[in-house]
């Protein structure tokens, strides 16, 4: 039982990613030579190693620091500037413009003089200083600064819930992958143990045959055994590399992953839990659900921030400049209340009102299809995991009637009361039964770590840790 007892601490390390921060690509963990690698250490690794979860968990931070972004606006804002410039000074009369941009500021000193005036032009410059502070306070604008904040943190629960997301799916991921190499591992044990029977059998036959006791076509009926056992030693050998490979791959160890040994075995329990408790923990847990839940509320505040508009913001201003063609530069101050209201902006609040009413809506029917889904992955998980352990009942009933019949078979081939085609078939029954076994277990465990996956169980050991 001990890959279903770690099962509680597999949860813990799928938590780590949520209080760890991202790590460089340089401070990844692996291996030591030899380890003995647990499914709670192989979980580790690859929450601590995996780009994708990694990824994940920078984008949190990212719409983390968003949320501090929108709360420096309720604080002074703070502003200088220093200019030095050497222009001309030509006067330009009564001459009334827009600031285009680009010219810092009316220049020439005969404002009021008549249009003549404006015609005379030098090319001698002066100097020009401009020096200044200004302070701008927030006081209030019925919502809008305030309904940014809001929806920023719920943006950054958003981004948060999507982590932990991530991190369900690599613990499954990992959890799958251990578990397939786990399998793959005891085929090849069940083919070493066949090649083991057949040349046994293969020596008994060319001994007998040798004696004139059976005839030759007993020897090449071991002898095609043998080989097929071979080939099948071969093919399961080749997929245990392959799913050692995959788990390399989750852990993110995979191009210099050292050489290790698996700590579990594959093992199941009978399933313990009703349908009705899986869902609530479900729907209570399942950080994709929490994740639309929170786009709802950022929807809610950004259906505040257009409200706003309806009515005026209001702000504080102070500010002090210096400025003048020569030094000493003229001194001058202010302080008063800025007011803005707008007046009317062609119905572009009231589209963005109905805009945000539109989303949030969008986001509560996916809601509920989710909720739907949520009900379906469980249900399903549910009865595979109880199908599991049928299939598991059923291959241990079938494995044990395989090897009764061979043991049989064994003894009749050696009394001279079989043949070998009876003892090879038996044999070859026996071994796709034990094969089956494996495959069994290796359902179970899959099955459960589906299970805890649609179910949120990983969030669950969270919250109590």
């Amino acid at each position: 039982m001990q890959i279903l007892t770690s099962r509680a601490t597999i949860v813990f390390a799928g938590c780590l990613l949520t209080i760890a921060t991202s790590r460089p690509v340089a401070a990844l963990e692996s291996l030591t030579p030899g380890e003995k690698l647990t499914l709670e250490r192989a979980i580790q690794l690859t929450l601590r190693n995996h780009p994708r979860g990694l990824e994940m968990k920078s984008e949190a931070v990212a719409a983390n620091e968003r949320v501090g972004e929108a709360r420096a606006a309720l604080l002074p804002q703070v502003y200088s500037a220093a200019e030095y410039l050497r222009s001309t000074d030509n006067p330009i009369g009564n001459t009334t413009y827009l600031n285009p941009g680009f010219i810092p500021r009316i220049t020439g000193t005969l404002h009021g003089a008549p249009a003549s005036a404006a015609q005379s032009l030098s090319t001698s410059t002066t100097n020009n200083y401009l020096g200044g502070v200004a302070v701008q306070q927030y006081l209030f604008d019925f919502g809008r600064v305030r309904g940014l904040i809001e929806q920023r943190d719920d943006e950054a629960q958003v981004a948060s819930f999507q982590s932990q997301a991530t991190e369900l799916d690599l613990v499954f991921e990992a959890a799958q992958r251990y578990f397939a190499l786990l399998a793959a591992g005891q085929k090849v044990k069940v083919y070493q143990k066949a090649i083991e029977q057949r040349s046994e059998q293969l020596h008994a036959a060319q001994v007998k045959a040798s004696a004139n006791l059976t005839p030759q076509i007993d020897v090449l009926t071991a002898q095609a055994a043998l080989t097929r056992a071979r080939t099948d030693l071969l093919e399961a050998s080749d997929q245990q590399d392959i799913a050692r490979v995959a788990l390399n791959n989750a852990m993110a160890i995979d191009r210099n992953a050292p050489d290790y040994e698996l700590a579990e075995v594959l093992t199941y329990k009978p399933v313990s839990g009703s349908l009705e408790s899986f869902f609530s923990s479900a729907i209570a847990l399942r950080p994709d659900l929490r994740a639309l839940e929170a786009e709802a509320r950022a929807a809610g505040a950004q259906i505040k921030q257009a409200r706003s508009d309806y009515y005026p913001s209001m702000g504080a201003t102070a500010g002090y400049s210096a400025m003048g063609t020569g030094l000493p530069a003229a001194n001058n101050f202010n302080a008063g209340i800025v007011v803005i209201w707008p007046i009317f902006n062609g119905f572009a609040t009231e589209h963005q009102v109905d805009e945000a009413k539109a989303t949030q809506n969008a986001i509560r029917y996916s809601i509920e299809d989710l909720e739907q889904r949520v009900w379906l992955d469980v249900k399903s998980a549910y009865l595979e995991l109880q199908t599991s352990v049928e299939r598991i009942h059923q291959a241990e009933a079938t494995l044990a009637a395989s090897s009764g019949q061979l043991e049989l078979a064994d003894k009749r081939y050696n009394a001279g009361l079989g043949n070998i085609i009876e003892l090879t078939d038996a044999e070859r029954f026996y071994i796709q039964d034990d094969s089956a076994y494996v495959d069994a277990l290796y359902g179970y465990s899959v099955a459960k770590a589906t299970l805890d996956r649609v179910t949120g169980a990983s969030m669950q050991q969270l919250s109590t840790k």
